[in-house]
This record gives C-alpha cells, sequence and structure tokens, in this order.
C-alpha cells in the first residue's frame, strides 16, 4: 500500500560558490538604507507531492529526484523536509 507524502526542498549554492544575485540584492538592500544586512545568498524552494511504499522510500526518490534535475551537485546543496500527507492514501 502506498501513502502520500509532501516534501519541502531546500537548493542553495555552496558556500564556497559565488552568488552574483545575492550580492546584487545586498547591494540594493545597502542603497535603501539597509547597512546591516552582512550578506545574501539566493536558492531555489520547491514543492513536491509524491507516493511511496514508505517515507524511507520517499526519501530515497527524493534524494534521486534532487541529485538529478533540482540541483547542481556540483555547486549546490540541497535538503528537504517529507511530511505524510493526512487522509491521502494511494
Amino acid at each position: 500500500m502506498t501513502q502520500t507524502y509532501h516534501a519541502k526542498i531546500y537548493v542553495t549554492l555552496r558556500p564556497s560558490v559565488l552568488d552574483p544575485a545575492g550580492t546584487a540584492v545586498q547591494s540594493g538592500l545597502k542603497h535603501m538604507g539597509y547597512d546591516n544586512v552582512e550578506q545574501v545568498r539566493i536558492g531555489k524552494y520547491v514543492e513536491v507531492t509524491l507516493t511511496a511504499t514508505s517515507e524511507e522510500d520517499a526519501k530515497t526518490q527524493l534524494d534521486r529526484i534532487c541529485d538529478q534535475l533540482l540541483a547542481n551537485p556540483v555547486i549546490e546543496n540541497y535538503r528537504f523536509d517529507v511530511m505524510t500527507v493526512a487522509g491521502a492514501r494511494a
């Protein structure tokens, strides 16, 4: 029997990778008077709903999805939070 899971996925640049978009936003904030902002990093947020036989299976699938499509493992890190969708069964 399968269960429905909902994942919130966060993809961010590795700390060693320059972030020109983040630098541009930080500069804009400084021009707006926000001199206290020390660093800005831009990332991606993705939500995925999927079915799987277990939470572990869902996590394995999400790991592959992130590694193969949503993130570039050379320059980005990712993490995700998985929760069971209450009352939803496939």
